[in-house]
């Protein structure tokens, strides 16, 4: 038994011959608020995003790979870390191989341990997928995976991300509900709402002190 399983073993073992308390929490107070027609969900977390400077486009699920290249040669970024195990990291690859473009995708395929320099300090840029976006407060769901993992996302200076339109719920709340969240967590979930952002006592505000300076979101439409 792992110690995991030790504590919890304890908690419960900690209930016996107890009453649970009724629970009359009102969920309403937390998610009535925060409705929004459907029509108006994208236009909501588009304009949360961008307030806080994180760009967002919107695209379909054939036109995003070019976009991605686009919006890396506006910068003059040559190369691009991706997980090869997921269906968008297969995609892109694809594309760039039947355009040839001159961008080099760097696999994130082996443990932190045996390329950590290289990560921190030699890849300027990485795309993941989301498990969704949150109209409310202009944040995306990261949701770590072994092929993805969280620093993935962390590290690069420019982070893209994409979005699945149908993904983007009213509220925390809800997406949390639909998609059973109580059935299995990751080791952490990750929300983001923009590019990393601190500010000093002199209220100086910087970008990318803890993480990526630069954040692109790609809608993807369903059609």
């Amino acid at each position: 038994m792992s110690a995991k399983d030790r504590i919890l073993a304890k908690l419960r073992g900690s209930l016996a011959g107890t009453t649970p308390v009724a629970d009359d929490y009102d969920v309403a107070l937390l998610t009535e608020p925060w409705r929004y027609a459907p029509a108006d969900r994208i236009a909501r977390l588009r304009t949360m995003l961008e307030a806080v400077h994180g760009e967002t486009r919107l695209t379909t699920q054939a036109t995003w790979p070019q976009q991605v290249l686009e919006a890396l040669a506006t910068r003059n970024i040559g190369e691009l870390l991706i997980s090869p195990a997921t269906p968008h990291g297969q995609q892109l690859a694809g594309h760039v191989a039947l355009t040839g473009a001159g961008l080099r995708l760097k696999a994130y395929d082996r443990p932190v341990e045996e390329w950590k320099d290289e990560l921190f300090f030699r890849t300027p840029a990485s795309l993941t997928g989301t498990l969704g976006g949150i109209a409310a407060t202009g944040s995306l769901v990261v949701w770590p995976t072994p092929q993805e993992p969280r620093l993935l996302s962390l590290v690069p200076p420019f982070h893209i991300a994409l979005l699945k339109a149908s993904e983007v719920r009213d509220n925390l709340f809800e997406m949390m509900q639909a998609q059973n969240w109580s059935g299995g967590l990751p080791t952490n979930a990750l929300l983001v709402s923009g590019p990393s952002k601190t500010a000093d006592i002199q209220q100086t505000l910087a970008y990318g002190a803890h993480g990526p300076k630069e954040l692109l979101v790609l809608i993807v439409e369903d059609a």
